[in-house]
């Protein structure tokens, strides 16, 4: 009797309901990584590739399809200010840059010798690094750099996910212990850090931020808020550069019908003044795609006309000719194998001003529609330069020698998916990076990195002057004297809110001081700096804010990051 009550329980063990509920109970708990990155920028890149390096494991989570962001989605003319300023794993990156161009079998359009850089990023014969590159041997490099040792087997990339904004992220205390994708996945970490353009895992772990533009009284500076001279001062010699820099030659007409106010305004021209100059406003600055164009035959695709083309989104740009505009409306920077950086240059080019407000709060969904509009503008402006019958010939004949490359985009229509968010959400911590630190008033006395570039800002909005013509306004090109240090405590938000979070790139400064810091080297430098603090946090078991500053700069400096 004995011996049947056995082979009856042996049985029973190995039914497949209770198989399956003892494979679950040995079922392997999902990992707890030591940092969690959301964002797979540059930023995010070289945060996981030092925390490796400490000994750690890291994920690297990306909501798109291609890692890199920015750097890898058109913007190969590197914005720096002063190399000098960039260390650690962001020269790394500019080095292997430079080996990858040193191979021959990586110039396939045109020879090596053939390729002439200019302007900032121009890259010196002595020099160890190189500051031009198409964005696939960006990828390509960044690829290289996961897969060394020891970071290949220390960090792990996933892609296609994308945050839970709405309840995705768990907190124990002012701590977060995971956060939840969309597609249910859960991602548990001792440290997380919002490498996003966007800021939404700090948006979502309820950080303090701000979106638009801070009134010049907020933190007295001078160069915030509405930049607008036009409208208030009369159209002889008292205007900035600021104002008259990517504006409309005078005598534009705003008018469906040229001097009929009765037949509306012509597209995305706000009605009413753009407010008081210096007033705060929630107007984010322009976006747009960063070209990456040829005209190598064998690798050009031609501007196309896109579906739904509206000839009354063009009028301005081809008034602004008739008015008397004779430039062309893009800095057409070259990049290496004949190709280009192409960015917005003078009144009407491919900044989409004015219709990117809502994209740093949009839902997903939304935010894909701005992108395909943003996407459709560009690729109408684009069709309407190269062989619209009211362009100047001269503009016709050199923009329709151009077009998008075959070999770059997984789109296949030569556009990328990444569109440049210039600036979204920024977070207020206990220390905001302002004007005064970028002119050296004042200075950071904890540096996790430098930044070096002007204060700058593209458009923010396009309206009627009390000339009653059409004008920009929100451009800033200021000039920063020297690097200057960038705050720890910018990067870190206040211990009442998160203790275990960094944000390296939504960082915490003015609207006009992150138009200095916004550069992507020095996205990377602060990512790879918050990826040390974390490990320091992780090792001590203490929040980010409690970091011992001096032992986080002997780390830094060790990694030969540049603070000073």
């Amino acid at each position: 009797m004995k011996q049947i009550c056995l082979l009856l329980l042996a049985a029973l063990c190995f039914m497949p309901g209770m198989a399956q509920k003892r494979a679950q109970k040995k079922a392997p708990a999902a990992p707890v990584y030591d940092l969690v990155i959301y964002g797979g920028t540059s930023a995010g890149i070289a945060a996981a590739i030092q925390a490796a390096r400490m000994g750690k494991t890291a994920v690297i989570i990306e909501p798109s399809a291609r890692l890199g962001g920015l750097t890898t989605g058109g913007l190969g003319q590197t914005d720096i200010g002063n190399k000098q300023a960039i260390g650690g794993i962001a020269r790394e990156f500019y080095q292997h840059i430079r080996t990858y161009y040193q191979d021959p079998n990586n110039w396939k359009w045109q020879k090596r010798e053939q390729y002439k850089d200019g302007g900032q990023t121009q890259t010196a014969a002595n020099e160890d690094a190189m500051w031009t590159f198409e964005p696939s041997a960006a990828l390509k490099v960044f690829q290289q750099m996961l897969a060394a040792d020891p970071v290949k087997d220390r960090v792990r990339v996933i892609t296609g996910q994308r945050l839970n904004r709405a309840t995705g992220v768990a907190k124990q205390g002012n701590s977060i212990t995971a956060i939840t994708m969309e597609s249910g996945q859960q991602y548990a970490g001792k440290m997380f850090l919002d490498a996003t353009y966007e800021g939404d895992l700090m948006a979502a772990a309820g950080v303090s931020y701000t979106v638009g533009r801070e009134g010049n009284k907020q933190y007295s500076e001078t160069l915030n808020g509405v930049q607008d001279n036009y409208y208030y001062a009369t159209l002889k010699n008292q205007l900035s550069a600021n104002a008259r820099n990517h504006n409309f030659v005078q005598g534009v007409d705003p008018y469906k019908v040229k001097g009929d106010p009765s037949s509306g305004l012509l597209p995305f021209i706000k009605a009413g003044g753009p407010g008081l100059t210096g007033s705060g406003d929630k107007g984010v600055q322009a976006y747009c795609f960063r070209m990456t164009l040829t005209d190598h035959p064998d690798n050009r695709i031609p501007f196309a006309k896109p579906a739904g083309y509206n000839e009354l989104y063009y009028e301005l740009l081809l008034r602004n000719y008739e008015a008397g505009e004779t430039g062309f409306p893009w800095i057409n920077s070259h990049m290496p194998n004949r190709k280009t950086d192409t960015n917005n240059r003078l009144g009407f080019s491919s900044d989409f001003i004015g219709q990117n407000h809502a994209y740093p709060e949009a839902s997903y969904a939304e935010r894909e529609r701005i992108i395909e509009a943003h996407r459709q503008y560009q690729q109408g402006l684009m069709w309407t330069l190269a062989y619209h019958p009211r362009m100047p010939e001269h503009i016709r004949q050199e923009v329709s020698r151009w077009g998008t490359c075959k070999d770059e985009y997984e789109r296949g229509d030569g556009w990328q998916d990444q569109l440049y968010i210039r600036e979204a959400r920024r977070m207020v911590s206990d220390y905001v990076m302002t004007q005064h630190h970028c002119e050296g008033l004042k200075v950071a006395e904890d540096a996790v990195g430098l930044g070096a570039y002007g204060m700058d800002s593209h458009h923010v909005n396009r309206y009627v002057d009390a000339n009653g013509f059409v004008q920009n306004e929100g451009n800033v090109e200021a000039h920063v004297p020297k690097p200057y240090p960038i705050s720890y405590r910018s990067i870190v938000p206040k211990n009442e809110e998160c203790t275990n979070l960094l944000v390296p790139v939504c960082l915490s400064a003015t609207h006009i001081a992150f138009g200095s810091i916004r550069m992507e080297p020095v996205f990377m430098v602060l990512g790879q700096s918050a990826a040390t603090a974390a490990v320091l946090a992780i090792d001590k078991a203490q929040a980010v804010q409690s970091v011992d500053y001096i032992q986080l700069k002997q780390c830094l400096l060790a990694d030969k990051q540049r603070l000073e």
